[in-house]
């Protein structure tokens, strides 16, 4: 693809949309995965335990791709790792719309993992190009629009759903919309390669990690367990625990979504008005309480407004935890945002595997109940860490 120059500077606005609209693409992409779970869980013939084990191959994935991502957005640009990971990206989701046995759906999920790290590490590098650019926070508004596309992908999922069209060809219509998005916005990404400074450019390929970037990580791990708790697990709890209707198990998962994503849009005010630290200690007690509330009333309407209370919860903590380790001086920025993602995402690794377990053994109330004492970690930490300073 040739790209003419786009001067930032004049063009700061379309940039801003060309970041938003491949964050969008890339969690229209999950959203339409998360939003078939059920379905697929079903036609599958898995328990609870089977399926959280299999849940497992796509945060390892992820975890698997997390040493060379940095690496790769740090040596060619995030410019020219995302036209080929966003696509691999939505090939790997149509391969779940073909599986037919366990086995497979792990096989798929893992690729899905591997290709998701790739373009969660370049987008993000992008956003904190377009947050320099800006010289403010705006980050969240970034994440604002990966939720905005969960809340869509939901919808396109019920829609489907109830129009009986098989999940293949559900996720190869996702794939004509996100083609079409990064190839109209690809001229306006930011171009820059985030290379290392003199004192990091022979840092060992495995080495200690930045003790700043490792206490950001640990946020990011109580709230990504949340998190991932919510998108593998929300359909099926609404499904077994609350007995929702059919045509209303997505309903928890939409909820989630919807809130998360205003949350995000919302978020870069509220840094302004009361800080990050007192934002993000806030959000813990909100992602808590959500989760108690579903445990100890499991109906449709107070499992809603909890769900919807836990997305408002985890709405702030990624974007806030990225957004400082982008503007970490000491680590180029994709290495600095791997860092951050490789501890971050041991919560989304261990969360929807976790819930499987104790939930075969206790009850999928229990189960969500553990993952609430994360959110109470969360308000804790946070006290302690310097760097999210307002």
């Amino acid at each position: 693809m040739v790209v003419s120059y786009i001067d930032p500077e004049s063009n700061k606005k379309r940039i801003r949309i060309a970041v938003s609209l491949v964050y969008f693409s890339m969690g229209l992409c999950f959203s339409s995965w998360a939003s078939r779970i059920p379905e697929i869980k079903s036609a599958l013939h898995l328990n609870d335990a089977m399926f959280g084990t299999i849940l497992f191959a796509l945060p390892v994935g992820q975890f698997l791709m997390m040493p060379f991502s940095g690496k790769l957005v740090t040596r060619f640009g995030s410019h020219q790792v995302l036209p080929f990971a966003l696509p691999a990206y939505t090939l790997c989701l149509s391969c779940i719309g073909l599986v037919t046995a366990g086995w497979q759906l792990a096989i798929a999920l893992l690729l899905f993992g591997i290709f998701g790290n790739l373009c969660n590490i370049s987008i993000n590098t992008q956003g904190v190009a377009a947050e320099k650019l800006y010289q403010r926070s705006i980050m969240a508004s970034f994440h604002g629009g990966w939720s905005l596309a969960g809340f869509t992908g939901a919808l396109i999922g019920i829609a489907m759903i109830n129009l009986q069209v098989q999940p293949f060809w559900h996720f190869t219509s996702i794939i004509l919309i996100v083609w079409t998005t990064v190839w109209i916005n690809y001229p306006y990404l930011d171009r820059t390669r985030h290379r290392a400074k003199s004192g990091e450019a022979k840092r060992k390929f495995f080495s200690r990690p930045d003790s700043t970037l490792l206490q950001l990580g640990i946020i990011g791990f109580c709230s990504m367990a949340s998190e991932g708790a919510m998108f593998d697990w929300s359909g099926i709890y609404f499904k077994d625990v609350v007995q929702a209707p059919p045509s209303l198990v997505v309903l928890g998962y939409t909820s989630f979504m919807v809130m998360m994503a205003l949350g995000r849009f919302l978020a870069d005010h509220f840094v302004a008005k009361i800080g990050r630290k007192r934002l993000l200690q806030i959000c813990g007690t909100m992602i808590s309480t959500g989760l108690f509330t579903a445990v100890f009333f499991p109906y449709l309407i107070t499992c809603t407004l909890a769900f919807m209370l836990v997305g408002l919860g985890v709405s702030s903590m990624v974007p806030t935890v990225y957004s400082a380790a982008g503007r970490h001086t000491k680590v180029p920025t994709g290495i600095a945002l791997a860092t951050v993602s490789s501890v971050s995402f041991l919560g989304f690794l261990m969360g929807p595997p976790l819930i499987g377990y104790i939930s075969q053994a206790a009850g999928l109330r229990y189960s969500f109940a553990v993952i609430g004492v994360f959110g109470l970690g969360i308000t804790l930490l946070v006290s302690r860490i310097k760097a999210l300073q307002h």
